[in-house]
């Protein structure tokens, strides 16, 4: 546990009422490493980050930070560091003053803090702005603020929030690349609440998936974006096709699954180790695994009818409607196919038999 700034133990959150926000929720995050939990609102990512901090009580379970039982500590003793979407910086307070702050309240001599806090100010590169209120400042500029005096302290961990919800689209991307930055630069541990895949996924060097109070997956960007494990979040993160049909037969790690009167070839991976035949299962297909149009080589094809396309920069996404109210969709580079649809047009869609994952059937 020596290697771990956070340890988290079959941790239960039960509010009065007996309303369960989080359930049995188990990870183990390295020094330096960059968290994100992600999740739609109310799965729980939020209760589960205030409980890491000390501001909301934990029900079962244990909380270790830096191998530090801190499950019953109140937050001034767990070492750890919050921002929060809101910024909540003193607006009768100058940037410096901002930053500085928490250091006065610790009892730092003034000319300590104030060397410190101009080194943290220049590191978030608002040198030029140290005298500024923030209501001269930009929303991003704010952030860089409330970013520099959580860092201030030199927390073992910093807990941030949904940190650039507050952000237009431009600022939130720019500031993207930038807390990465902060982040390997400071070699502090990040654990970042987001319901934005985009910001996890660029971000995290590790990705907690919730749902429903519950851990669904824990991996890479990669290994989540690549092999979603469950249906929730194959339909959750990036841009797969979820689909529902009964597995027939396997062999190896190819089984056929019956969906929409058609047999597919799914590849199964590794971590399944079980797979019930005559069962129903879920299996997704991302969408620029697929193809349009008859592809001899492809063991997989269905037919449906265009519905709209995406235009995403370089990429455009062809919309199919699959049977009744069951869609695809099919990205591609724009030039791959130069055909342009008209609404309900006949289209056929093929993909390769490993391009397909059987994700988990439950037990």
């Amino acid at each position: 546990m020596t290697d771990h700034d956070v340890v988290l133990q079959a941790v239960d959150k039960t509010y009065p009422g007996g309303v369960r926000a989080v359930i049995d929720f188990n990870c183990e995050i390295r020094r330096g490493e960059f968290v994100a939990m992600l999740g739609p609102s109310g799965c729980g990512k939020t209760t589960t980050l205030r409980m890491i901090g000390g501001l909301e009580e934990v029900t079962k379970g244990k909380i270790y930070i830096a191998g530090k039982d801190v499950t019953d500590l109140p937050p001034s003793q767990r070492n750890t560091s919050m921002m929060f979407q809101s910024f909540a910086l003193f607006p009768h307070r100058n940037v410096q003053q901002n930053v500085e702050f928490s250091l006065k309240m610790q009892g730092i001599p003034k000319e300590e803090r104030f060397k410190r806090a101009q080194q943290m100010v220049e590191m978030v590169g608002l040198g030029p702005l140290a005298d500024r209120k923030p209501h001269d400042l930009s929303g991003g500029q704010q952030q860089r603020v409330a970013l520099a005096r959580a860092l201030i302290s030199e927390p073992t961990v910093l807990l941030l929030d949904e940190p650039l919800g507050a952000l237009d689209y431009n600022l939130r991307q720019s500031m993207i690349y930038e807390l990465k930055k902060i982040q390997r630069d400071t070699g502090i541990t990040f654990v970042m609440v987001t319901h934005s895949q985009e910001e996890a996924m660029s971000m995290a060097d590790k990705v907690i998936v919730m749902s429903d109070a519950l851990i669904q997956q824990t991996g890479t960007s990669r290994e989540i974006y690549e092999a979603p494990r469950t249906s929730f979040v194959a339909s959750f993160i990036g841009n797969n096709n979820l689909f529902k049909g009964v597995v027939r037969s396997r062999t190896g790690s190819i089984v056929l699954v019956e969906a929409f009167g058609k047999m597919f070839y799914v590849r199964t991976p590794d971590y399944i180790s079980a797979v019930h035949v005559d069962r129903e299962a879920y299996f997704s297909v991302r969408s620029d695994l697929m193809h349009t149009g008859e592809r001899p080589d492809m063991a997989n094809r269905i037919e449906g009818k265009y519905v709209t396309t995406e235009f995403k920069g370089s990429l455009e996404t062809d919309i199919f409607e699959i049977g009744s109210d069951f869609y695809v969709s099919v990205e591609q580079h724009r030039g791959v196919s130069d055909r342009m649809y008209e609404e309900g047009e006949d289209e056929v869609v093929c993909w390769p038999a490993d391009a397909g994952v059987l994700l988990e059937q439950n037990p």
